[in-house]
């Protein structure tokens, strides 16, 4: 666990990261310095998706690592060219490769601290303040999509063969971001994972590991164990950061002194911002 004094704030990190119980090697990758969070996933087979995630966290440490700040132009930036260094991997296979690609960035806002939130792909980010979680991001996934369509029923999602199955990723055709703006809150605790962690437990579980557990650092390996009991099928990675100072307030009504959340979407040429 370490502590991270940024732009105000002091925040409190651990990350960890894990290959779980049934694959040969640990194709999640990290970043968890500041004022850059990422998580990535790497896709492909044990011979390039460690180098998929892996070129995926290098675009945001070189562009972002040692900044105070981050910002739009920064994450923007970062993500394309993450998408040219995965398909540098991919040419140099004969199945190709991806990479997921899920974080929270530090920028400033409206003279706040906010998170930057995007995701590509169905590693997530969740934001877990007093006893309630919210998952922030939304997973690119067919059983998703289908169940959004109409097509599957919600409570159907868990045994459908292909719920996993990515329908966007770095270095894949489609690889548009979502991204979210979003407040700094002090007292609120962020969790980023690959499909490991939230393939194994379900949301209430993670809810309630997150709630019981003090420090961030036992926060992350209880998870991380945790989704190994259940099987650990897949590479667990976990980053669990608490801001122990200088975010907005929580109101006596539940809401915070900032900004509502503002919704963004990145593409290859433009960034849309719509309230």
């Amino acid at each position: 666990m370490t502590t991270v004094s940024l732009a105000g704030l002091t925040l409190s990190v651990a990350a960890v990261t894990d290959p779980g119980l049934r694959r040969p090697a640990n194709e999640d990758s990290m970043l968890a310095v500041g004022p850059a969070f990422v998580v990535a996933d790497g896709m492909g087979g044990y011979e390039c998706g460690d180098l998929a995630s892996a070129a995926v966290v290098s675009a945001f440490a070189d562009r972002l690592q040692g900044a105070e700040y981050g910002s739009f132009a920064d994450v923007h930036a970062a993500l394309l060219d993450a998408d040219d260094r995965v398909e540098v991997v991919a040419r140099s296979t004969r199945t190709g490769a991806g990479s997921t690609a899920t974080g929270a960035v530090l920028i400033e806002h409206a003279g706040r601290p906010h998170w930057l939130v995007f995701n590509v792909g169905d590693s997530r980010v969740y934001r877990h303040l007093g006893s309630d979680l919210e998952q922030l991001t939304h997973d690119h996934s067919l059983g998703r999509e289908l169940v959004e369509s109409g097509q599957l029923r919600a409570e159907d999602l868990a045994t459908y063969p292909d719920r996993n199955v990515i329908t966007r990723a770095i270095g894949a055709a489609d690889s548009l971001a979502d991204s979210w703006l979003v407040p700094v809150v002090t007292g609120e605790r962020l969790l980023l994972c690959s499909d490991g962690l939230h393939g194994e437990l379900a949301d209430e579980d993670i809810r309630a590991v997150l709630t019981m557990s003090g420090h961030p650092e036992s926060a992350a390996r209880v998870l991380v164990e945790r989704a190994k009991e259940h099987g650990g099928r897949d590479n667990i990675t976990v980053i669990v950061i608490d801001v122990v100072a200088g975010g907005a307030s929580v109101l006596a009504d539940g809401t915070t002194e900032a900004h509502e959340v503002v919704i963004h979407e990145f593409d290859d040429d433009t960034l849309t911002v719509s309230q």
